[in-house]
């Protein structure tokens, strides 16, 4: 069940018949590297206009408060280019990495820095890791016809503000989780009795839309629905509400900027009864307790948090790039949004950005699977109608530049209120 929200005009040269893999987590273990790349025909017999050197470049959070996320992303970048340059390069040349930092929202080093990423010839952009400076970045990317794919922006409306076909994303957005919880907490055997305590945001309400959808797609309607701002301080209303609509589970619904409303709702929450797996928090709001509530508050509360959680071997990997990593949240979703743009410039046989913009969508989806590189080449030596799997999931693009299905990770909390990852699946 696929959810389109916004139409982008990018062209489809393959009929859409393919049957997609639900709740498994891929294993796009690299293969063996072979010597060159294969020749393909392009689907275009227009004359290519780029240069011929497949340029990609990196715009993530060197510095500034959320300069931690950096690292992984900017590794997932380099373990792909070194695959795909051990393959033959694409078209027969190296690629290059030109890698600037994104800054933070305060400042204006994202518009400073995309300049010179223009002035570099690049022909893609890998970033930013914000969906703030995602929205600025997107505007920058339409005027220079070069494609931006973010592995980390998951705000719900960046796809459907900007309708020019040079914004992807390999995460999901922040609203699809809502079909994860209705699958998780509605699709089993047994009626669950739902309630909903969200924020009233842009990001709660289209969580709140979301998961009403798809709750409905299993005959279930919540059983209390209760909204509050991010300066509430007092739950004793909401809480009462809750309780007397007796849900079997309650899911909190916000988001980082609400901080202290979403301690003051959790807090109140447990109070009233609701511990262990009859709690959900949402993937802004899954966070590390351990210093906000006493020890054992939290245990046993369930959350979800968009984005694959990496394999040994793909840890591993982005160790041979960086021997230091700790932490390696969206390093997959970097290496696939690399591993899509270079295929992308191979079945274009261009590597201009709007060669590659045009076929991103295309290489994503709907054609003979492959899980790596290497692979993607020999299915290449017959067809150009490829459909590229990755180590972040099925990464099949939307016509909007969304991905579904996609990877959802549910943790747990442990008695220091730290979350734990303990499963997760593919949904959409």
């Amino acid at each position: 069940m696929t959810r389109i929200r916004a139409t982008r005009r990018v062209a489809v040269a393959v009929t859409i018949a393919v049957a997609l893999a639900a709740c498994s987590t891929p294993t796009p273990t690299p293969a063996p590297i072979v010597a060159s790349t294969p020749t393909v025909v392009p689907t275009s017999v227009a004359t290519p206009s780029g240069d011929g050197v497949l340029r990609i470049g990196t715009i993530f959070p060197t510095s500034g408060t959320f300069s931690f996320l950096a690292a992984a992303q900017k590794a997932g970048v380099a373990a792909a280019v070194k695959e795909i340059n051990a393959a033959g390069g694409v078209n027969g040349e190296p690629v290059e990495i030109v890698a600037v930092d994104s800054g933070e929202a305060k400042n204006t080093k994202l518009e400073s820095n995309f300049k010179t990423l223009v002035s570099k010839d690049v022909d893609v952009v890998i970033g930013p890791s914000s969906s703030v400076l995602a929205q600025r970045a997107i505007p920058l990317a339409i005027d220079a016809k070069i494609p931006l794919i973010s592995p980390a922006a998951t705000l719900s409306s960046l796809d459907d503000v900007f309708d020019d076909g040079y914004f992807f994303r390999t995460i999901p957005a922040y609203d699809q989780q809502g079909y994860a919880l209705a699958e998780t907490l509605a699709g089993g055997d047994t009626t669950q009795r739902i309630a909903f305590v969200y924020v009233d945001d842009e990001e709660g309400v289209a969580l709140h839309d979301t998961f009403v959808e798809a709750l409905a797609e299993y005959d279930t309607e919540l059983v209390a629905d209760e909204v509050f701002t991010s300066s509430t301080t007092k739950f004793d209303t909401i809480t009462a509400s809750v309780k007397k609509a007796e849900p079997d589970i309650v899911v909190i619904g916000s988001t980082y900027e609400a901080e202290k409303a979403t301690k003051a709702a959790i807090e109140k929450i447990v109070a009233a009864g609701y511990k262990g797996s009859e709690l959900w928090l949402t993937s802004l709001n899954t966070g590390d307790y351990s210093q906000a509530f006493k020890n054992g508050t939290l245990k046993g509360i369930r959350g979800v948090i968009e984005g694959a959680q990496p394999s040994k071997t793909f840890i591993a990997t982005l160790k041979d790039t960086n021997s230091k990593l700790t932490t390696y949240r969206y390093g997959a979703e970097a290496y696939d949004a690399t591993m899509l743009a270079a295929l992308a410039a191979i079945v274009a046989g261009d590597d201009a950005g709007e060669a590659i913009a045009g076929s991103l969508y295309d290489v994503s989806k709907s054609g003979v699977k492959c899980l790596s590189f290497e692979e993607c080449l020999e299915v290449l030596k017959t067809t150009n109608d490829i459909d590229y799997d990755g180590v972040s999931g099925p990464v099949n693009f939307t016509p909007g530049g969304n991905v579904e299905p996609a990877f959802w990770g549910y943790y747990t909390y442990d008695g220091e209120n730290k979350f734990v990852y303990k499963s997760g699946s593919i949904v959409g």
